[in-house]
């Protein structure tokens, strides 16, 4: 399969578990369970996992998902090729209902992102990107997302914006102290900052697309929560730095906990 087949996929893939998402989200009740690390669980989350599983499993790539079975590292360290999906980013804002939620799909290669796929249903807008392709938008999904030809119905990534003030976006829901203190010091540095609150990986398309110039995260998150938004970064120009490592964010790591990082 080559990489615009691959990404054809995804974005199927992506785009139809969306629609049941919003299915559940605008016309059925949903119970919320909450999982061993607390974090919310909805049965949307369980049909988009389990739509998502589905179709990308004809491409024969191995799948880590937020809400699979758990899969010990010395199975997955052998895998050199893996997708990465959120099947709901952003369970709280979906459970607020915000419409700040994504689904997220990544092909990693070798640990990094080569493709990624961000979908928003409730607002009816698609990120794509791929190493060899750049990264896009599109707002109009439901018109084109079954054409093989994908890149010409999308706008390329970052757009043109003018901005007054540096502008920070920071999460809606996890917002820390560290992260309030590392904007105070870019305010130091840049002046009067912007500051915009959103949900899900949006923070990451935000920045790739040229809506804000950074986005640090020093709380919790795991690699299903970054992978598509870091490949949409780097195809668009920027990364997702490792404030440990002080280099771009690797995957399929023995811990799938995220360290603190930052994207610009």
């Amino acid at each position: 399969m080559d990489r615009l087949s691959q990404l054809h996929l995804a974005i199927n893939a992506a785009v139809e578990a969306g629609k049941r998402i919003m299915e559940i989200y605008n016309h059925e009740d949903f119970d919320v369970d909450f999982k061993s690390d607390n974090s919310p669980l909805t049965k949307a989350d369980i049909a988009s996992h389990e739509m998502i599983v589905e179709r990308l499993s004809t491409s024969g790539i191995p799948i880590l998902s937020e809400e699979g079975k758990a899969i010990p590292y010395e199975e997955r360290r052998l895998w050199d090729h893996l997708w990465i999906v959120d099947p709901i980013d952003g369970t709280k804002e979906f459970i607020k209902k915000n419409g700040e939620f994504t689904v997220n799909i990544a092909l990693i290669e070798n640990q990094r992102p080569v493709l990624g796929v961000i979908c928003v249903p409730a607002l009816n807008e698609l990120y794509f990107s791929t190493l060899e392709n750049g990264a896009y938008k599109t707002t109009n999904i439901d018109r084109w997302v079954m054409s093989i030809n994908l890149i010409k119905h999308g706008v390329k990534l970052p757009l043109k914006k003018q901005r007054e003030k540096y502008t920070v976006v920071a999460s809606r829901s996890h917002l820390s102290e560290e992260t309030e203190d590392f904007i105070s010091d870019l305010a130091a540095k840049h002046g009067e900052i912007e500051m915009i609150s959103k949900g899900s990986s949006l923070k990451l398309c935000m920045v790739a697309e040229g809506s804000a110039d950074c986005y640090p995260r020093f709380a919790p998150t795991m690699e299903w929560d970054t992978a598509a938004g870091q490949a949409i970064c780097l195809h668009a120009g920027f990364d997702v730095i490792d404030w440990k490592t002080k280099e771009s964010m690797l995957y399929n790591r023995e811990n799938l906990l995220n360290n603190w990082f930052i994207v610009r």
